[in-house]
């Protein structure tokens, strides 16, 4: 008597426990491969978001290089600008920009007349009492330096001035129009 194959059935019991156990070493590898992707990503997930975290998704900043208006919106004197925290002052045909930030902590100043009525006016800061003279010279208060100048100019497409943040300049600087 021969002994027959069946499909799908081993011949012996000694080949039937050697199917039982590759089937529990594959099913082990597959669950410690799935424990060790669980553990990574567990671990790689908050660090990830760490990481990402850093990287702002919107810049709240102004550009740095920006049109103001037209020179006639600049009457003699001083004009205050708030969205941009800016003086432009015009004196004839002479005009310069001096940035409202304070040096110390960036409060806007305000322009102080004097109480007397005589002199010049002043920047005094309302965060911190920091006092400028009317040139941007710090003089009192914790300020460490002056309020900064920045370059302005004439676009010569439309006409408009153009004021340049990234350009501090020197406080004897002035745009002649």
């Amino acid at each position: 008597m021969s002994k027959r194959k069946t499909a799908g059935k081993p011949e012996t019991p000694s080949e039937a426990g050697n199917s039982k156990e590759i089937k529990k070493q594959e099913r082990r590898d597959f669950l410690k491969y799935v424990g060790a992707g669980a553990v990574a990503a567990a671990i790689g997930a908050p660090v990830l978001m760490s990481a990402r975290s850093c990287i702002p998704n919107v810049l709240y900043e102004l550009p740095v290089k920006f049109k103001i208006g037209k020179l006639a919106q600049f009457a003699e004197g001083s004009t205050f600008l708030r969205e941009y925290r800016l003086f432009i002052f015009r004196d004839g045909q002479t005009l310069h920009c001096i940035s409202a930030r304070c040096t110390h902590l960036g409060c806007t100043v305000q322009i102080a007349k004097p109480k007397d009525g005589t002199g010049e006016f002043e920047f005094h800061c309302p965060c911190h009492g920091s006092k400028f003279k009317s040139d941007g010279t710090n003089y009192a208060g914790p300020a460490p330096r002056p309020l900064d100048y920045y370059k302005i100019e004439v676009a010569p497409d439309d006409g408009q001035l153009i004021v340049d943040t990234g350009a501090v300049v020197d406080k004897s600087w002035r745009l002649t129009v």
